[in-house]
C-alpha cells in the first residue's frame, strides 16, 4: 500500500481525526475489503499522530465493524459489502425466479444511470484505471481463462460506479455484485457457454468503457442498457437450452436406459 493515500493529520492530539481519514478512505472505496492496513509504527508515521492516539482511532474502528485485526496478520478493512441484503431475503432470492428477473431489470436501469454518470465526471485517473481493466479483460478473454474474465466482468462495472463518484450508488452495487459474484441470481458460466456469448460480452464492456473514456453520456447510458438485455436474453436462452437437454436425457433413459456419460453429467449438474 503507497503512503500517497493517507494524509498527514494537522492537529493529531485526538484519534477523531485519524479515524474520519480512515472512515472516507473506506467511504470513496479507495479502501476496498481485506485491503491491509500499514503496521503501527508506519501507519502513525504516515499519518504524523502518535501510537497511542492510532491504537485509540483503530480501536474504535475496529468495534465499529469496519477493521478487523487478524492474529499475526495485520489490520484490514472488514468486509461490509452485502448487508444490504439481510441472509434471510439472500435466501429467498435465490430460491424465487421472480427475483432474477427482478434483479436484471434493477440492474438496467441503475447501470445506466451509473454510466451516464461516470462518462460525466470520471477524471483522468478513472479513465486509466478503466483502461486498465479492459487490457487485462482483453488478455483473460485471448487466453480463454473464463474465471478471470468473470472476476474482471465484475471488476469493470465496479469501476464504473467509482467512476460515477456517487458514495450510494457504488456501494449498493457493489452490493448487487456481490450477489452476482456468489451466483445468488444465475450461473453466469452457463451465458459464457452460449455460443458466441463471450465475444459479445467483451464487446459490450469495451462499448461502456469507451463511452466512459470518450465523456459520452448517451452513449454509455446505451451501451449499459444493450449489456443488460443481452444478459437477459441470453440468460433465458441458456435455461431454455438446458431444460431442452434434461428433457432430451430423460427421454434417451426412458426408451434406452442409462447411457454413458449422461447420468455422469446430470449427477454434476445436480451437485452444481
Amino acid at each position: 500500500m503507497t503512503a500517497e493515500i493517507f494524509d498527514r493529520v494537522a492537529h493529531g492530539r485526538t484519534a477523531d481525526e485519524v479515524v474520519l481519514q480512515i472512515e472516507r478512505l473506506i467511504l470513496d472505496s479507495v479502501l476496498r475489503v481485506g485491503d491491509r492496513l500499514p503496521g503501527e509504527r508506519e501507519l502513525s508515521r504516515r499519518l504524523a499522530v502518535s501510537r497511542p492516539i492510532l491504537r485509540e482511532a483503530l480501536k474504535d474502528l475496529e468495534a465499529r465493524g469496519l477493521l478487523v485485526t487478524r492474529p499475526g496478520g495485520g489490520t484490514h478493512v472488514a468486509d461490509i459489502i452485502g448487508q444490504v441484503f439481510a441472509r434471510p431475503l439472500i435466501a429467498l432470492i435465490a430460491k424465487h425466479r421472480k427475483a432474477t428477473l427482478d434483479y436484471l431489470e434493477y440492474r438496467r436501469e441503475i447501470e445506466a444511470m451509473t454510466a451516464s454518470f461516470a462518462a460525466r465526471r470520471a477524471t483522468p485517473a478513472d479513465r486509466a484505471m478503466l483502461t486498465t481493466v479492459i487490457d487485462r479483460m482483453r488478455a483473460a478473454h485471448e487466453r480463454g481463462d473464463f474465471a478471470e474474465e468473470a472476476e474482471l466482468d465484475v471488476e469493470l462495472h465496479n469501476a464504473v460506479g467509482e467512476c460515477a463518484h456517487n458514495i450510494v450508488l457504488l456501494h449498493t452495487l457493489r452490493s448487487c455484485y456481490r450477489l452476482l459474484s456468489d451466483g445468488v441470481f444465475y450461473n453466469r458460466s452457463l451465458i459464457y457457454g452460449l455460443p458466441g456469448a463471450r465475444e459479445k460480452l467483451l464487446q459490450q464492456h469495451l462499448a461502456i468503457a469507451q463511452a466512459v473514456v470518450s465523456a459520452d453520456p448517451n452513449a454509455a447510458r446505451t451501451a449499459a442498457e444493450a449489456h443488460i438485455d443481452f444478459v437477459t436474453a441470453a440468460m433465458h436462452e441458456a435455461e431454455r437450452t438446458g431444460d431442452w437437454e434434461r428433457i432430451a436425457r430423460l427421454r434417451l433413459r426412458q426408451r434406452t436406459g442409462p447411457v454413458a456419460g449422461h447420468d455422469r453429467d446430470e449427477n454434476t449438474e445436480a451437485a452444481e
